[in-house]
């Protein structure tokens, strides 16, 4: 029941912290493309790992990580207003790379089918030349 529990808190959070960022934090730093992924409360619900995806540079993601991190306080204090909790846990942002490592996998499964099919077209082609008498 309590994991149930703390599932829901943490889609709700991820909800409530993803429309503060897009609403409310007006840091340049931040940028458009940044997406919480999700969000793990401890047992305790004093503190919580919050799970950022960012398109961009390796440059822009860590200036916008920093941003996200300096503005942690304000980010809990919106969003504490939107969730009815005792104490709002302490927001610790985190940089999510499961994107890019997907993003990558399916390249390199792009690139061993293209190179499967570029052996097919070249055994077919060996087949359909002429063999030469001996």
């Amino acid at each position: 029941m309590a994991v149930n529990r703390t599932d829901r808190l943490n889609s709700l959070l991820r909800e409530v912290i993803t429309e503060v960022i897009k609403k409310d934090v007006r840091n340049p730093n931040v940028s458009e493309m940044t997406t919480v992924t999700r969000v793990d409360i401890t047992k305790d619900l004093r503190h919580a790992k919050v799970y950022v995806s960012i398109m961009g540079t390796d440059s822009e993601k860590q200036a916008t990580l920093e941003a996200l991190r300096s503005a942690a306080g304000f980010i809990a204090v919106n969003s504490s207003q939107k969730v009815v909790m005792r104490f709002f846990p302490d927001l610790n942002f985190v940089l999510d790379d499961s994107v890019d490592r997907h993003m990558r996998i399916e390249d390199l499964l792009r690139e061993i089918n293209d190179e499967k099919k570029l052996r097919n077209e070249e055994e077919s082609d060996d087949d359909e030349s002429p063999s030469e008498p001996s």
